[in-house]
């Protein structure tokens, strides 16, 4: 905790310098917060220390600007315990970014691996009904990036090159090399990436992942492909997941989720780290949400889930003929929002 004050106090010290007007300092705080009461079942056999309440998420999220091309951001998990041979592993990001024309930026530190899909790419306290793939991937990494954005701002492309989704303690030095494209035309959104991961020293799984969103008026639909792929084995869709959710809100004080989830990996080669070979899995569920607060984020749920196939990982989280209930309380707050 001590770690946390100290680094939000540096970020204060360098958000106010005395700059040009334009210049434009700020700062924003959040603190976003979920907890839940949890029955999770194997048939019809409780699971008893994966139920019962949990505090599942704590965030503190610090972002702003210095100036016009100096912007900065980082998020703390402050309820997951600090190594101290690992100090950033509760960090989820804290980098820089550099904007050096109107249309190009660098941004460097700790950052989120670049892979395209909006269950990927949601804030964990945002989703209800994971992927095995999700369950399974350490996304924030240390790395740089490069992007280009439109002058409508409706299209930004990213290279980025980070340490591996799958690096070891003995290897932190494997890389995954991103190329990424986040797009706007008109009801459709797009998180589109191609990737070079390494799993294990100089093997590297290649993926193809095709994030898009539909939205129309107060409904948004999601729907995630990713294909991934190694050396001796066949490319396309013998590994892959698929996500789909629908969100529905008939009113602003409800929402409305339905949520699918396919994994399958259909091959003999043990390349891939997040789906094991002989896996395959459909996880299915749906909820509602509450927001009693008025333009405020904050909302209490009821969400169910059921997952059937075949998981050959012995320690994977998604499980046949799992059904889990979870009763949920989120909070997303804004502390402090500031500019000169």
């Amino acid at each position: 905790m001590k770690t946390c004050i100290a680094l939000l106090a540096s970020m204060l010290c360098v958000a106010t310098p005395t700059l040009a007007d334009d210049d434009s300092p700020s700062i924003n705080i959040d603190l976003h917060s979920r907890v839940s009461y949890l029955n999770n079942r194997i048939g019809n056999e409780i699971n008893h220390a994966n139920s019962g309440y949990k505090g599942e998420y704590f965030l503190l999220s610090v972002s702003g600007q210095i100036n016009d091309k100096i912007s900065y951001a980082w998020r703390q998990r402050l309820n997951k315990k600090i190594d101290n041979n690992s100090m950033f592993d509760a960090t989820d990001w804290l980098y820089v970014d550099y904007k050096f024309a109107p249309n190009w930026s660098v941004a460097a530190g700790k950052q989120v691996v670049l892979i395209g899909g909006y269950e990927y790419d949601r804030n964990p306290i945002d989703v209800n009904v994971p992927s095995e793939y999700w369950n399974n991937i350490a996304p924030f990494q240390f790395g740089a990036s490069a992007s280009y954005t439109t002058n409508d701002g409706n299209h930004r492309f990213s290279g980025q090159i980070s340490q591996s989704p799958y690096n070891m303690p003995m290897h932190r030095d494997m890389l995954s090399y991103n190329l990424f494209w986040a797009g706007k035309c008109g009801m459709l959104s797009t998180l589109w990436s191609v990737n070079m991961v390494e799993t294990t020293p100089y093997h590297y799984i290649s993926y193809i992942s095709l994030g898009n969103r539909i939205d129309i008026n107060n409904a948004s639909l999601e729907l995630d492909l990713m294909n991934r792929a190694a050396k001796h084995q066949t490319y396309l869709f013998k590994d892959c997941s698929v996500m789909a959710r629908l969100d529905y809100r008939p009113i602003p004080q409800v929402g409305i989720f339905g949520k699918c989830a396919y994994d399958v990996n259909n091959t003999n080669v043990n390349a891939d780290p997040s789906v094991m070979p002989g896996t395959e899995l459909t996880t299915f569920g749906g909820g509602v949400e509450l927001y009693p607060v008025k333009d405020t984020d904050v909302r209490l749920s009821l969400g169910i889930s059921h997952s059937t196939g075949t998981n050959s990982n012995p320690d994977g989280t998604v499980q046949n003929h799992q059904t889990q209930v979870r009763v949920g309380f989120v909070a997303k707050l804004n502390l402090l929002s500031w500019k000169k």
